[in-house]
């Protein structure tokens, strides 16, 4: 693609940002939007124009129309994370919500797996129908959101009032433990947007998220060729290893999720990760100056530990924050995490034009993992998660909940 387009390094790492400044500019307009129409029919807008937009992508033609296309997809997309963040906060309660959060991200490594694997396949139809091989893999790419987006807007409940599935017993008993949790919060977790602007909470996390998600995406951007550069194996065995990298990231996600829900405990499933994360990112850069198949791994479980501390960090603004608060509060906190992903790649692009190799810029990465432990050490020392009761989980009926409630005669709440 970039040989095809004129694209040089930095320009791909200017393209390939874009995308997260029209992104952050929508963010947070976009849950609002949210909040008006429903989950259901704001995010099959979302699935539908940003499927649609990706599959345009096949017809770029020159870095202008490259720029143009990246930025119009991160307007399609923005909204779309922290709108489902925000979704499954009206679903879970609190001690539950890492490992939910945790079953919604595996979308992320098990798409490096799906299209790691599909990708060597696809770059080989070069030719067909007068196509490239990268131009297939945007075609393809865009088709599964634009098909799911008829089964969102078909089947999904904006909340657990429209779901078919729960009895009268169970919806009550779900709605009633929520609200008393949110009651718990205080008058002042409720308040509308301008709380969570104000927050100096919001903005601590968003920043926390900024170096994170910033570091994520500096390596991402550039882990295949960083692979092929530290084993000197084709695209197709690369493909290969980033699909072990997915399987790893997703098995560790789902493991400190339900792991920080049953302890209750949120800081040190974050903070040990991230440190991980720098400490392995500072060996395959620094010390293996990303040569050899250790230096491979190092990347890889880099990544794996990315994946693993998301679930316990994204179910902290729906923890603080209740209704309105905690959408627009999970829109800031990821607009500041979109931001790091403008800065980053831009800077990984621009070292590696100076140093002329990646080696540097993925040490440089060790140093907002550091950073960003700090922030959430210090921000949640003394704080706590909800513990899981045992007794709850299990419940099947209202009298298993709440014993002295029971629900009028027509199961309403």
């Amino acid at each position: 693609m970039s040989h095809a387009l004129g694209l040089t390094a930095q320009t791909y790492s200017l393209g390939a940002g874009l995308f997260f400044v029209s992104y952050a500019v929508c963010e947070i307009p976009s849950n609002a939007l949210l909040l008006r129409f429903g989950a259901r029919r704001w995010l099959a807008r979302i699935m539908l124009t940003w499927g649609l937009l990706a599959m345009a992508m096949a017809v770029v033609h020159s870095p202008g129309s490259f720029y143009s296309m990246r930025m119009l997809l991160g307007v399609a997309e923005a909204g779309y994370f922290p709108g489902v963040i925000f979704y499954l906060s009206l679903w879970f309660p609190a001690r539950e919500r890492a490992r939910a959060i945790s079953l919604f991200y595996l979308g992320l490594p098990l798409s490096n797996v799906v299209m790691g694997s599909a990708a060597g396949s696809l770059l080989k139809m070069s030719g067909v129908w007068h196509l490239a091989g990268w131009q297939w893999l945007f075609l393809v790419e865009g088709v599964p959101a634009v098909v799911i987006s008829v089964a969102v807007f078909t089947l999904l409940p904006d909340d657990p009032h429209d779901a078919k599935w729960l009895g009268p017993e169970e919806r009550y008993a779900l709605l009633a433990h929520l609200e008393g949790e949110a009651s718990g919060l205080g008058a002042a977790a409720h308040g509308g947007w301008r709380l969570a602007l104000r927050s100096p909470m919001t903005w601590v996390l968003g920043g926390g998220y900024f170096l994170m998600l910033g570091a994520n995406y500096g390596l991402s951007f550039s882990l295949p060729a960083m692979l092929a550069q530290a084993t000197g194996l084709s695209s197709s065995a690369v493909g290969s290893m980033v699909v072990a990298i997915g399987f790893a990231g997703a098995a560790l996600m789902l493991l400190n999720g339900i792991h920080s829900d049953r302890s209750g405990e949120r800081r040190w499933h974050i903070v040990v990760p991230l440190l991980i994360m720098g400490a392995l990112l500072l060996l395959a850069g620094g010390g293996l100056r990303l040569h050899g198949w250790l230096a491979a791994l190092a990347l890889g479980a880099g990544v794996a530990a990315y994946s693993s501390f998301q679930g316990p960090m994204l179910s902290l603004p729906i923890t603080i924050f209740s209704g309105e608060a905690a959408a627009v509060g999970m829109a800031t906190i990821n607009m500041c995490g979109i931001a790091g992903g403008f800065v980053f790649p831009n800077l990984m692009g621009w070292m590696r034009v100076r140093t002329g190799g990646y080696a540097a810029g993925v040490s440089v990465l060790a140093v907002p993992c550091v950073l960003a432990a700090l922030i959430i050490g210090v921000l949640l020392k003394g704080r706590t998660a909800p513990k899981e009761n045992p007794a709850i989980v299990k419940a099947s009926s209202l009298e298993e909940w709440f014993p002295d409630v029971a629900p009028d005669a027509e199961g309403g709440s």
